[in-house]
């Protein structure tokens, strides 16, 4: 098996988007579930806990009644594009909110002085990564509850479609 090849075509974010919703569109299930997992995965992706973000995003799909494979696929909003912004805004808005002076590198350095600056670095990123992560995963409910309720989404014809054999149904 042989890894597509890298285009130009990959690096841009519409491509992205439109591989996001022809993903979202082969999952199967409620509006409601799906929705709900995507705005799991979405709000665990901003979480600065990337290497439990599809365990974390599942295990909440689950106990939320959420769709697993939807919240799988909302943790995509991270990926080295987005990563770096979503864990500086993080440590920035942890520090504002926790009332924490800003990182200060320290005179001497020993395993325990270096400790305790990774302490602070991840309280203050975990606090910021979960106030950063409401609106998006808010915003990701809503819109993909939309989208999934659309009869487009569902299958189903649109009414506006034409009517081609004139029976009127």
């Amino acid at each position: 098996m042989s890894l597509p090849k890298l285009t130009k075509e990959m690096l841009s974010p519409l491509y992205w988007w439109q591989e996001f919703v022809r993903q979202l569109q082969e999952l199967r299930g409620r509006p409601r579930e799906l929705s709900l997992g995507v705005a799991i995965g979405v709000f665990v992706g901003i979480t600065p806990t990337i290497p439990l973000h599809t365990v974390l995003a599942v295990a909440l799909a689950v106990s939320l009644r959420g769709s697993k494979l939807a919240a799988a696929l909302g943790v995509w909003v991270a990926n080295p594009l987005t990563i770096p912004i979503f864990y500086y805004g993080s440590y920035r808005l942890g520090t504002f909110v926790l009332g924490m002076s800003e990182l200060t590198l320290p005179t001497t350095y020993s395993v325990f002085s270096l400790m305790k600056l990774g302490g602070h670095v991840t309280v203050a990123m975990l606090h910021g990564g979960v106030l950063l992560g409401i609106l998006p995963a808010v915003l990701a409910y809503f819109l993909t509850y939309r989208f999934t309720s659309s009869p487009r989404f569902q299958g189903e014809p649109s009414s506006t479609a034409d009517d081609t054999n004139g029976t009127g149904e």
